[in-house]
């Protein structure tokens, strides 16, 4: 039998449910504020998204502050606390082990808005209206 991880095929039901636990429990901790550590007390972070590698030891934490405000500065925090985190999201979530946390500025508000501003271009506008059609095209012609 062919390994899934391996055929490209995406994350697995248990990659993404333990992911969900991991975010859940880090969003958690992050909200509460329950590390002493004043440059996490000054920001609010989302955490939108936690992946989980294949084998479950890595969980690959994609994070960002509230108003994109320093990304840098929150992701060098989050790195310096990462065993306080892990040990916490331990005491949180009911795992045979702990993933290694690592964490990642979340870009896809980024992306969104990137796409979002092109579809409001005139070009795509017209092409998804349908509003500008071809005199040479043939196919009104074959109906």
């Amino acid at each position: 039998m062919k390994n899934k991880a391996s055929s490209g095929a995406g994350p697995s039901q248990r990659q993404l449910r333990v992911g969900e636990l991991v975010r859940h429990a880090l969003a958690e901790i992050l909200a509460r504020g329950d590390l002493p550590d004043p440059a996490l007390a000054r920001v609010v972070i989302t955490v939108p998204e936690v992946r989980m590698s294949p084998d479950l030891k890595i969980a690959t934490c994609y994070v960002m502050p509230l108003g994109g405000k320093d990304p840098k500065a929150a992701i060098a925090a989050l790195a310096t606390n990462a065993k306080p985190l892990r040990g916490a999201i331990g005491r949180r979530v009911a795992l045979k082990s702990i993933p290694e946390l690592r964490f990642r500025i979340d870009t896809s508000f980024d992306e969104g808005s990137r796409i979002d501003a092109l579809l409001r271009l005139p070009q795509v506008k017209r092409d998804l209206d349908g509003t500008d059609t071809d005199p040479n095209d043939s196919r009104e012609d074959e109906a």
